[in-house]
């Protein structure tokens, strides 16, 4: 049995799961579904199209859903997505999706976003990602799986950032960062590996793997898409070939320091 506060407003022909619960002044418009299991603070809003999954739990003056901060933005139909187990916390700000995007936000499963996190339209997040205070996500914006983004750090449109990587707090990122790398400054750029993400997760054999290919691609001062391709050639483990891909397939440039050949 969910518990529903008389003081909450909750649209005709929004779609309430089982033992949700929804405080006091929270909004759920007419076309949101909420998941089972979910918890909505005190005046947490979920507007739009929007689908919550499982045991979400959203806290207090959250906005979920609300329109695109686009201008090309016409009232499309559009939504956003998100998994299960995700905390939202206070005052974080959520975009659907936008026509030019394919009309869709898509937020995985077991992530946390601190307190004034925003999350623009057309944004892609994958699972146990952590986004500290702050960070604010352009449109188009895609980000792997347990990736850690640091305290307000704010992340350009259409930049893609791979699993494990690590952006640290109060940097500037414009350009993609490659899956198991860390970043930081303004502008961010590459700067090693993310090895504490990785001993959490991966074998040290593997992560040695990882050590020896980053040398390659960042300090030979070779081309960074020969090198990634060279070492695809020789048919490398999946965490290495995960991230000469990812190099082959970057638009906006990887930020990383040149050395002199």
């Amino acid at each position: 049995m969910s518990n529903i506060s008389e003081q909450a407003i909750i649209e005709e022909g929004a779609i309430i799961g089982e033992n949700v619960t929804i405080a006091p002044f929270c909004h759920v418009s007419a076309k949101a579904i909420i998941g089972d299991g979910c918890i909505l603070e005190q005046g947490a809003c979920i507007y739009g199209k929007t689908t919550l999954g499982k045991n979400n739990h959203i806290f207090s003056y959250a906005v979920i859903g609300s329109i695109p901060q686009d201008l090309k933005y016409n009232g499309e139909d559009v939504e956003l997505i998100m998994g299960d187990n995700n905390t939202v916390r206070e005052f974080t700000l959520f975009n659907p999706g936008t026509k030019g995007g394919g009309g869709k936000t898509i937020i995985g499963s077991h992530n946390l976003f601190m307190a004034y996190v925003h999350l623009g339209h057309d944004v892609i997040i994958g699972n146990h990602c952590i986004f500290a205070n702050a960070a604010t996500l352009a449109g188009h914006v895609e980000v792997g799986n347990h990736a850690v983004i640091g305290g307000m750090t704010p992340v350009h449109q259409f930049v893609h950032i791979g699993d494990y990587a690590m952006i640290a707090g109060a940097s500037a990122l414009s350009q993609d960062v490659p899956p198991y790398c860390m970043a930081e400054g303004n502008r961010a750029m590459v700067r090693g590996l993310n090895l504490t993400g990785l001993r959490r997760q991966i074998e040290r054999s593997e992560i040695d793997a990882l050590k020896a290919a980053y040398r390659d691609l960042f300090e030979s001062g070779q081309p960074l898409k020969e090198i990634a391709a060279k070492i695809l050639d020789d048919k490398p483990n999946h965490y290495v070939q995960n991230l000469c891909e990812f190099i082959l397939k970057t638009k906006r440039g990887i930020p990383f320091e040149r050395k002199n050949i």
